[in-house]
Protein backbone atom coordinates (compact mmCIF):
# COMPACT_ATOMS: atom_id res chain seq x y z
CA UNK A 1 0.00 0.00 0.00
CA UNK A 2 1.14 3.77 -0.46
CA UNK A 3 1.96 5.29 2.31
CA UNK A 4 1.69 9.54 1.83
CA UNK A 5 4.85 10.98 3.41
CA UNK A 6 2.53 13.04 4.88
CA UNK A 7 -0.89 13.30 6.18
CA UNK A 8 -1.58 17.72 6.40
CA UNK A 9 -2.81 19.60 3.28
CA UNK A 10 -1.08 22.22 1.74
CA UNK A 11 -2.36 25.66 2.80
CA UNK A 12 -3.43 26.28 -0.66
CA UNK A 13 -5.55 22.82 -0.77
CA UNK A 14 -8.90 21.87 0.60
CA UNK A 15 -11.22 19.08 1.31
CA UNK A 16 -14.32 18.61 0.09
CA UNK A 17 -17.11 16.03 -1.48
CA UNK A 18 -17.47 16.76 -5.07
CA UNK A 19 -20.95 16.23 -6.14
CA UNK A 20 -21.95 13.86 -9.27
CA UNK A 21 -24.28 12.60 -11.26
CA UNK A 22 -22.99 8.57 -9.50
CA UNK A 23 -22.86 9.96 -5.93
CA UNK A 24 -20.72 11.95 -3.71
CA UNK A 25 -16.87 11.73 -3.73
CA UNK A 26 -14.35 12.33 -1.46
CA UNK A 27 -11.56 15.08 -3.30
CA UNK A 28 -8.34 17.38 -2.28
CA UNK A 29 -8.28 19.69 -4.52
CA UNK A 30 -5.28 22.60 -4.94
CA UNK A 31 -4.55 25.00 -7.67
CA UNK A 32 -5.70 27.11 -10.42
CA UNK A 33 -6.60 25.57 -14.30
CA UNK A 34 -3.81 28.08 -15.75
CA UNK A 35 -3.08 25.26 -17.85
CA UNK A 36 -5.19 22.33 -17.19
CA UNK A 37 -7.13 20.11 -14.57
CA UNK A 38 -5.91 17.07 -13.78
CA UNK A 39 -7.91 13.85 -11.89
CA UNK A 40 -5.86 11.78 -9.70
CA UNK A 41 -7.37 8.21 -8.90
CA UNK A 42 -5.49 5.89 -6.48
CA UNK A 43 -4.63 2.26 -6.24
CA UNK A 44 -6.08 -0.79 -4.05
CA UNK A 45 -6.14 0.06 -0.56
CA UNK A 46 -5.20 3.47 -1.00
CA UNK A 47 -6.85 6.35 -1.50
CA UNK A 48 -6.38 10.28 -2.39
CA UNK A 49 -4.02 10.79 0.70
CA UNK A 50 -1.46 9.18 -1.53
CA UNK A 51 -0.92 12.28 -3.58
CA UNK A 52 -1.00 15.13 -0.42
CA UNK A 53 2.73 15.66 -1.80
CA UNK A 54 1.91 16.38 -5.89
CA UNK A 55 -0.82 18.95 -5.17
CA UNK A 56 1.51 21.66 -4.29
CA UNK A 57 4.06 21.50 -6.95
CA UNK A 58 1.56 20.44 -9.48
CA UNK A 59 -0.41 23.59 -8.43
CA UNK A 60 2.99 25.87 -8.90
CA UNK A 61 3.39 24.59 -12.43
CA UNK A 62 -0.05 25.77 -13.37
CA UNK A 63 -2.69 22.85 -13.04
CA UNK A 64 -5.62 22.26 -11.07
CA UNK A 65 -5.29 19.28 -9.31
CA UNK A 66 -7.71 16.74 -7.75
CA UNK A 67 -6.81 13.78 -6.01
CA UNK A 68 -10.28 11.68 -5.50
CA UNK A 69 -11.58 9.14 -3.17
CA UNK A 70 -13.39 6.01 -5.44
CA UNK A 71 -16.46 4.49 -4.67
CA UNK A 72 -16.28 3.09 -1.26
CA UNK A 73 -12.60 3.63 -0.53
CA UNK A 74 -12.06 5.48 2.58
CA UNK A 75 -14.13 8.85 2.68
CA UNK A 76 -16.44 8.20 -0.89
CA UNK A 77 -19.36 6.00 0.39
CA UNK A 78 -20.39 3.14 -1.65
CA UNK A 79 -22.73 0.08 -1.23
CA UNK A 80 -22.21 -3.35 0.34
CA UNK A 81 -22.51 -5.41 -3.01
CA UNK A 82 -19.65 -6.96 -5.04
CA UNK A 83 -20.78 -6.10 -8.82
CA UNK A 84 -20.96 -1.98 -7.28
CA UNK A 85 -17.36 -1.93 -8.05
CA UNK A 86 -16.63 -3.73 -11.15
CA UNK A 87 -14.12 -1.74 -13.33
CA UNK A 88 -16.81 -0.59 -15.92
CA UNK A 89 -18.94 0.23 -12.68
CA UNK A 90 -15.67 2.74 -11.48
CA UNK A 91 -14.86 3.64 -14.94
CA UNK A 92 -18.53 5.35 -15.50
CA UNK A 93 -17.47 6.93 -12.05
CA UNK A 94 -14.56 8.62 -13.22
CA UNK A 95 -16.44 10.08 -16.22
CA UNK A 96 -18.66 11.55 -13.99
CA UNK A 97 -16.32 12.94 -11.91
CA UNK A 98 -15.03 14.40 -14.89
CA UNK A 99 -18.37 15.96 -15.94
CA UNK A 100 -19.04 17.40 -12.63
CA UNK A 101 -15.42 19.47 -13.09
CA UNK A 102 -16.74 21.87 -16.08
CA UNK A 103 -13.27 22.05 -16.76
CA UNK A 104 -12.71 20.79 -20.71
CA UNK A 105 -10.38 17.95 -21.29
CA UNK A 106 -9.01 16.76 -18.20
CA UNK A 107 -5.10 15.05 -17.73
CA UNK A 108 -5.67 11.59 -16.14
CA UNK A 109 -3.28 9.36 -13.79
CA UNK A 110 -4.36 6.41 -12.46
CA UNK A 111 -1.74 4.61 -9.82
CA UNK A 112 -1.61 0.78 -9.73
CA UNK A 113 -5.54 -0.88 -9.88
CA UNK A 114 -6.63 3.30 -10.37
CA UNK A 115 -4.61 2.70 -13.71
CA UNK A 116 -6.63 0.22 -14.60
CA UNK A 117 -9.67 1.91 -13.79
CA UNK A 118 -8.32 4.89 -15.64
CA UNK A 119 -7.71 2.77 -18.91
CA UNK A 120 -11.32 1.42 -18.74
CA UNK A 121 -12.76 5.15 -18.42
CA UNK A 122 -10.54 5.93 -21.58
CA UNK A 123 -11.83 3.07 -23.77
CA UNK A 124 -14.99 3.74 -22.39
CA UNK A 125 -14.98 7.74 -23.44
CA UNK A 126 -11.71 9.38 -24.65
CA UNK A 127 -13.44 12.79 -25.65
CA UNK A 128 -13.31 14.47 -21.52
CA UNK A 129 -9.25 13.34 -21.85
CA UNK A 130 -6.34 15.27 -22.52
CA UNK A 131 -3.92 12.98 -21.71
CA UNK A 132 -3.50 9.61 -19.59
CA UNK A 133 -0.73 8.52 -17.38
CA UNK A 134 -0.40 5.00 -16.20
CA UNK A 135 1.88 5.59 -12.71
CA UNK A 136 3.01 2.24 -11.72
CA UNK A 137 0.12 0.10 -13.31
CA UNK A 138 0.53 -2.38 -16.05
CA UNK A 139 -0.84 -4.48 -19.30
CA UNK A 140 -3.06 -7.01 -17.26
CA UNK A 141 -2.97 -8.74 -14.29
CA UNK A 142 -0.07 -8.31 -11.22
CA UNK A 143 2.58 -10.51 -11.06
CA UNK A 144 2.03 -14.01 -9.93
CA UNK A 145 4.05 -13.55 -6.59
CA UNK A 146 1.23 -11.00 -6.10
CA UNK A 147 -1.85 -12.12 -6.94
CA UNK A 148 -1.15 -15.65 -4.61
CA UNK A 149 -0.95 -12.62 -1.64
CA UNK A 150 -3.93 -10.64 -3.23
CA UNK A 151 -6.06 -14.40 -3.56
CA UNK A 152 -5.10 -14.53 0.35
CA UNK A 153 -6.25 -11.01 0.87
CA UNK A 154 -9.55 -11.45 -0.76
CA UNK A 155 -10.57 -14.74 0.82
CA UNK A 156 -9.82 -13.41 3.94
CA UNK A 157 -11.88 -10.45 3.62
CA UNK A 158 -14.47 -12.73 2.08
CA UNK A 159 -14.69 -14.85 4.86
CA UNK A 160 -13.90 -11.84 7.57
CA UNK A 161 -15.82 -8.79 6.34
CA UNK A 162 -17.50 -8.38 9.05
CA UNK A 163 -14.25 -8.36 11.47
CA UNK A 164 -11.76 -5.54 9.68
CA UNK A 165 -9.92 -4.89 11.75
CA UNK A 166 -9.17 -8.90 12.61
CA UNK A 167 -7.87 -8.81 8.88
CA UNK A 168 -5.84 -5.45 9.47
CA UNK A 169 -4.01 -7.31 12.72
CA UNK A 170 -3.55 -10.41 10.21
CA UNK A 171 -2.21 -8.06 7.76
CA UNK A 172 0.37 -6.50 10.21
CA UNK A 173 1.43 -9.48 11.76
CA UNK A 174 3.30 -10.49 7.90
CA UNK A 175 4.67 -7.10 7.52
CA UNK A 176 8.45 -7.51 7.15
CA UNK A 177 10.48 -7.75 10.27
CA UNK A 178 13.00 -5.26 9.12
CA UNK A 179 10.28 -2.70 7.56
CA UNK A 180 11.34 0.89 8.80
CA UNK A 181 8.37 1.72 12.16
CA UNK A 182 5.58 3.87 10.82
CA UNK A 183 5.42 6.75 12.57
CA UNK A 184 1.95 6.95 15.00
CA UNK A 185 0.18 9.23 13.38
CA UNK A 186 0.77 7.23 9.84
CA UNK A 187 0.52 3.73 11.36
CA UNK A 188 -3.14 5.37 12.76
CA UNK A 189 -4.12 6.66 9.49
CA UNK A 190 -3.29 3.69 7.70
CA UNK A 191 -5.65 1.47 10.43
CA UNK A 192 -8.61 4.38 9.62
CA UNK A 193 -8.40 4.15 6.26
CA UNK A 194 -8.80 0.05 5.86
CA UNK A 195 -11.36 0.64 8.44
CA UNK A 196 -13.62 2.78 6.32
CA UNK A 197 -12.83 1.17 3.19
CA UNK A 198 -15.85 -0.91 1.99
CA UNK A 199 -14.88 -4.96 1.93
CA UNK A 200 -16.81 -5.06 -1.47
CA UNK A 201 -14.94 -3.06 -2.57
CA UNK A 202 -11.67 -4.12 -2.03
CA UNK A 203 -12.81 -8.11 -2.60
CA UNK A 204 -13.94 -6.70 -6.18
CA UNK A 205 -10.95 -4.70 -6.44
CA UNK A 206 -8.37 -7.46 -5.43
CA UNK A 207 -10.10 -10.20 -7.88
CA UNK A 208 -9.70 -7.27 -10.99
CA UNK A 209 -5.64 -6.91 -10.38
CA UNK A 210 -5.74 -11.18 -10.42
CA UNK A 211 -7.79 -11.68 -13.33
CA UNK A 212 -7.42 -8.34 -15.71
CA UNK A 213 -6.71 -9.16 -19.07
CA UNK A 214 -4.41 -7.15 -21.31
CA UNK A 215 -6.19 -4.31 -23.23
CA UNK A 216 -2.82 -2.46 -24.35
CA UNK A 217 -3.39 -3.24 -28.09
CA UNK A 218 -7.21 -1.42 -27.67
CA UNK A 219 -5.70 1.23 -25.73
CA UNK A 220 -3.31 1.97 -28.09
CA UNK A 221 -5.65 2.62 -30.66
CA UNK A 222 -6.90 5.69 -28.82
CA UNK A 223 -5.44 8.85 -30.43
CA UNK A 224 -4.68 10.07 -26.79
CA UNK A 225 -1.36 11.38 -25.32
CA UNK A 226 -0.06 8.82 -23.28
CA UNK A 227 3.01 8.32 -20.03
CA UNK A 228 3.87 5.37 -18.37
CA UNK A 229 5.82 6.33 -14.95
CA UNK A 230 7.47 4.14 -12.33
CA UNK A 231 9.92 3.64 -9.81
CA UNK A 232 13.08 1.57 -10.70
CA UNK A 233 11.89 -1.20 -8.85
CA UNK A 234 7.94 -2.69 -9.06
CA UNK A 235 6.39 -5.73 -7.05
CA UNK A 236 3.01 -5.34 -8.72
CA UNK A 237 4.20 -5.16 -11.97
CA UNK A 238 8.07 -5.91 -13.41
CA UNK A 239 9.39 -2.63 -14.59
CA UNK A 240 10.65 -4.62 -17.75
CA UNK A 241 7.00 -5.43 -18.63
CA UNK A 242 6.08 -1.69 -18.11
CA UNK A 243 8.69 -0.78 -20.71
CA UNK A 244 7.21 -3.01 -23.06
CA UNK A 245 3.81 -1.72 -21.95
CA UNK A 246 4.87 2.17 -23.20
CA UNK A 247 6.62 0.43 -26.45
CA UNK A 248 3.23 -0.88 -27.41
CA UNK A 249 1.52 2.19 -26.59
CA UNK A 250 3.45 4.32 -27.95
CA UNK A 251 3.85 6.17 -24.66
CA UNK A 252 6.30 8.32 -23.06
CA UNK A 253 8.12 6.68 -20.12
CA UNK A 254 10.14 7.90 -17.35
CA UNK A 255 11.56 5.81 -14.79
CA UNK A 256 11.77 7.88 -11.47
CA UNK A 257 15.01 7.37 -9.01
CA UNK A 258 14.65 6.91 -5.50
CA UNK A 259 11.02 5.25 -5.81
CA UNK A 260 9.75 1.82 -6.22
CA UNK A 261 5.34 1.39 -6.71
CA UNK A 262 4.29 4.61 -5.48
CA UNK A 263 6.44 7.25 -6.53
CA UNK A 264 4.03 9.54 -6.30
CA UNK A 265 4.82 9.11 -2.08
CA UNK A 266 8.37 8.02 -2.29
CA UNK A 267 9.91 10.85 -4.72
CA UNK A 268 7.15 13.28 -5.22
CA UNK A 269 8.94 16.46 -6.49
CA UNK A 270 10.72 14.29 -9.25
CA UNK A 271 6.80 12.82 -10.20
CA UNK A 272 5.40 16.09 -10.27
CA UNK A 273 8.04 17.56 -12.49
CA UNK A 274 7.39 14.42 -14.89
CA UNK A 275 3.62 14.74 -14.67
CA UNK A 276 3.81 18.46 -15.39
CA UNK A 277 6.48 18.47 -18.22
CA UNK A 278 4.11 16.34 -19.63
CA UNK A 279 1.12 18.19 -19.49
CA UNK A 280 3.14 21.10 -20.60
CA UNK A 281 3.77 18.69 -23.81
CA UNK A 282 0.41 17.96 -24.84
CA UNK A 283 -1.10 21.56 -24.31
CA UNK A 284 2.21 22.25 -26.73
CA UNK A 285 1.02 19.22 -29.26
Amino acid sequence: MSKPPRLTLPPTARAYLLDTGRGGFAVHEAGEPVRGTALLLPGFTGSKEDFVALLEPLAAAGYRVLAVDGRGQYQSPGPREEDAYALEELARDVLAQVRALDAGPVHLVGHSLGGLIARAAVLRDPAPFASLTLLSSGPAAIAEEQQARTKLLVAALEALREDMPGVWAAMRAHDPQDASPDSGELTAFLRERWLETVPEQLIATGRALICEPDRVAELAAVALPKLVLSGTVDYAWPVPLMDDMARRLGAARVVVEGAEHSPNAENPQVTAGALASFWDSCCRA
